[in-house]
C-alpha cells in the first residue's frame, strides 16, 4: 500500500499492520525459545559445576532452602572391644609381626601395616586403672603409672635418672645418659654453644632416639618446638611416655625409608647417645639428617665418639677405636658440607652450610655423591633412603636459618616455598590465616575446653598451611600438623612458619600409641579422601589415638556428617551437630567426646 505525503507530494510505502503483527509474534516466540535453550544449557552447566564444587568444602555456597545433595546413609554399628592385650596396639609397628621382616638395618622397626583382611575392627581398651592424664604443665614432670604401666623401663633406666616410680605415679627428674646434672644444665650449655637458641632463630628441632623426651620438654619453655622420635619396642614405650607427658613425639626410626618430613625443615637436629651408627652403611643415616635439616641448621651430638679422650673407658672400647670413629665422622660431615661450629665437654655442634657453593666444590668422584634430580627431595612417604647428598635448591635463598624471620615473627610471614604450591601466595596465606582466626573463635564457643589446660596434645589431621595451629598458638597446647601424602605438598610451608607436622596417609594407622591426643581436628578429610579410605577405618584409628574423654572436631560436608555421627556412636562417642562459623548449610561441625570405658575383663569400672 502507498500513501501520499502531504509535505513532499511523493508516494511512500505504508506498512501493512496485519503483516507487522505476524512477524513480531514469530520473533518473540523465537527469542523465547532461544532463551529457554540458553537457560537449559546454563542450568546443566551450573549443576555440573555445583557437583564439582561440593568436593571442595572450603568453597561451598549454601542455599537456605534445602541441601544440594542427599546425605550419605550408614546403618549404626556397635564395635566390639579388643582384648586387653591390645591396650598398647600400634598396627603399623606391631611387635607380633616383626618376625616377618628383616633385621638388617632394623628394617623390622619401620612401618609395616597389616593387609586389609587383617585390620582390627574393635575398640582398643585402656589399661586397668586408667584415669585422665595429669594436666600441663605438671604433666611434664609426672604421670599416672597405670596409664603407661611399664615398670621395665623404670628398672632398666633407674641409674640414668630418666624416671622413677613413686606410689601411683612415674616421676621424670630430667636425667639422661649424657646429662647426669639434669636436662636443664645440659640445655644451658647447648645454648651457650648455639646463641640462636635464645633469640628465636632456632625454632623447630628433631630429637632422634629421644628417650622419654626430657630434652624436647625442656626446650618448650625456651621457645623451641621439638619432634621427639623413637622406634616402637617391646618394653620402653618412649614415645608413649613423651605424649603422656604432653610433649610432641612420633614413632619412627632411621632405617631404610626416609623420615616423613620434607627437606630443609628442621632448624636443629639432636642425638644424645642414641646409638645410631652414623658412619656405617656409607653414612646413609646422617645423609637423611642432612636432608631434613635446614641450610644453616645445627646438628648436635653428645655421646660416642664426642669427648672420647675422657669418655672412652665407659664405652667398652679403646681410645684408638673412638679416635678413629671421631675422625671418620668428621670426614663424613665435611663431605656433606657441614662444618664444626662449637664443641665443649660432651657436646659437639656442626652447622649445615647455607652457601650452595660448597656443594659445587664437592669432587665428582667423591663419596657420598650429590643426588640427581630424579627424586623429589620432599618425597618422604615410603621413599627409600638414598646414599647421596640432597643439594638445597639455589633459588631458595630465604629458607636458610638466619634468612628466615625470627620466632614468633616467622609465623606470620609467607615463606618463599609457598610459591611452589599451586595457588600458593602471600595473599593466600593471609586469607587462610584470617579464615582460621574466625573459625578457631567459633570452635571455642562450641568447645569451651579448647584453650584451657584440659586440652594439650592436638592433631590437625589434614592441614594446608597450619592455619588452625597458628590461630591457637597462644593456648597451652601444641599441634601436630598432618599433610596427606596424596595432597598438595604444603608441609614445607608449615615448617618454615615455625610449626611442626608430618606426612601421612589416613588409609593407614598413624605412627603413635593409643590414647595420645586430647583433640583431633579435621576439615573436609572425608570429602577429600573417601574415595580412597573407608570412613569406618579412619574413625577407628581416630578412636585408637584419642584419649578417653578427649574430643574430635569434625568439620565436614553435610553429605557425610550423619554417617560419621552414626559410626561415632558405635565408637562410644557422644556427638552433637553444630553450624559452621558462617552457618553454611552444606557444611556442619560435629563436636564429639570419647567416653572413658574399661574392658569387660577389667576391675576398674
Amino acid at each position: 500500500m502507498k500513501y501520499k505525503d502531504g509535505k513532499d507530494g511523493k508516494y511512500h510505502a505504508q506498512p501493512d499492520k496485519s503483516f507487522k503483527i505476524v512477524p513480531a509474534t514469530i520473533l518473540v516466540l523465537v527469542l523465547l525459545g532461544f532463551s529457554f535453550y540458553l537457560g537449559g544449557v546454563f542450568c546443566s552447566e551450573k549443576n555440573r559445576l555445583e557437583g564439582k564444587i561440593v568436593q571442595d568444602v572450603s568453597k561451598t555456597v549454601s542455599s537456605p532452602k534445602e541441601p544440594a545433595v542427599n546425605p550419605l546413609q550408614i546403618k549404626s554399628v556397635a564395635f566390639p572391644e579388643c582384648s586387653a592385650d591390645y591396650q598398647d596396639y600400634t598396627p603399623c609397628t606391631d611387635p607380633s609381626r616383626w618376625s616377618k621382616y628383616g633385621r638388617h638395618r632394623l628394617t623390622f622397626l619401620e612401618r609395616h601395616c597389616p593387609p586389609m583382611l587383617e585390620r582390627k575392627q574393635c575398640l582398643v581398651p585402656p589399661p586397668d586403672g586408667y584415669k585422665p592424664p595429669i594436666r600441663w604443665p605438671e604433666s611434664r614432670d609426672q604421670c599416672w603409672y597405670r596409664n603407661v604401666p611399664y615398670n621395665w623401663i623404670n628398672k632398666q633406666k633407674s641409674n640414668q635418672n630418666w624416671l622413677r616410680k613413686e606410689g601411683e605415679k612415674f616421676m621424670f627428674p630430667g636425667g639422661g645418659t649424657m646429662f647426669p646434672r639434669g636436662v636443664g644444665a645440659y640445655v644451658d650449655l647447648m645454648q651457650d654453644l648455639i646463641p640462636g637458641m635464645k633469640d628465636g632463630t632456632v625454632r623447630t628441632a628433631i630429637d632422634t632416639g629421644c628417650g622419654v623426651a626430657s630434652w624436647g620438654g625442656d626446650l618448650l619453655d625456651r621457645g623451641v618446638l621439638t619432634v621427639s622420635l623413637a622406634p616402637r619396642d617391646n618394653h620402653e614405650a618412649q614415645v608413649q611416655f613423651a605424649l603422656e607427658r604432653g610433649i610432641p613425639a612420633i614413632l619412627g626410626v632411621i632405617s631404610t625409608q626416609r623420615l616423613p618430613f620434607p627437606s630443609n625443615s628442621f632448624d636443629m637436629a639432636h642425638c644424645s647417645r642414641c646409638l645410631i651408627p652414623w658412619t656405617e652403611f656409607g653414612g646413609i643415616y646422617l645423609l637423611e639428617v642432612h636432608r631434613i635439616l635446614r641450610p644453616g641448621g645445627f646438628w648436635v651430638l653428645s655421646g660416642p665418639p664426642v669427648n672420647y679422650e675422657n669418655r672412652w673407658r665407659g664405652w667398652n672400647t679403646t681410645v684408638e677405636e673412638q679416635k678413629s670413629d671421631y675422625e671418620k665422622l668428621q670426614d663424613l660431615l665435611i663431605s656433606m658440607c657441614f662444618k664444626m661450629y662449637a664443641k665443649k665437654d660432651d657436646i659437639a655442634v656442626w652447622q649445615k652450610s647455607s652457601d650452595n657453593s660448597c656443594y659445587s666444590k664437592l669432587a665428582e668422584d667423591a663419596y657420598p655423591p650429590k643426588c640427581d634430580d630424579s627424586l623429589e627431595p620432599d618425597s618422604a612417604w615410603y621413599t627409600p633412603l638414598r646414599p647421596c647428598v640432597v643439594v638445597p635448591k639455589p633459588e631458595l635463598k630465604k629458607s636458610a636459618l638466619g634468612s628466615l624471620p625470627k620466632w614468633p615473627e616467622r609465623l606470620q610471614v609467607a615463606p618463599e616455598r609457598i610459591s611452589n604450591i599451586p595457588g600458593g601466595s602471600a595473599s593466600a596465606l593471609k586469607h587462610d590465616d584470617s579464615k582460621w582466626k574466625v573459625r578457631a573463635k567459633h570452635y571455642k564457643k562450641l568447645l569451651p575446653a579448647l584453650g584451657t589446660d584440659e586440652i594439650r596434645n592436638v592433631m590437625d589431621m589434614n592441614t594446608v598451611y597450619g592455619g588452625f595451629a597458628a590461630a591457637i598458638i597462644d593456648d597451652p597446647l601444641w599441634v601436630m600438623n598432618v599433610v596427606s601424602s596424596y595432597a598438595a605438598n604444603t608441609l614445607p610451608v608449615v615448617y618454615d612458619r615455625g610449626l611442626i607436622g608430618t606426612y601421612h596417609d589416613w588409609c593407614e594407622a598413624f605412627s603413635s600409641y593409643p590414647r595420645t591426643y586430647d583433640l583431633l581436628h579435621l576439615d573436609g578429610l572425608f570429602t577429600a579422601e573417601s574415595h580412597r579410605c573407608d570412613m569406618k577405618y579412619v574413625l577407628l584409628e581416630m578412636d585408637r589415638i584419642l584419649r578417653p574423654k578427649g574430643y574430635a572436631l569434625i568439620q565436614e560436608s553435610s553429605y557425610f556428617v550423619d554417617a560419621i555421627a552414626s559410626i561415632a556412636k558405635g565408637l562410644k562417642w557422644s556427638c552433637r551437630k553444630e553450624d559452621t562459623e558462617y552457618g553454611v548449610t552444606k557444611e556442619k561441625v560435629l563436636v564429639c567426646q570419647k567416653k572413658l570405658w574399661y574392658s569387660s575383663n577389667s576391675s576398674s569400672r
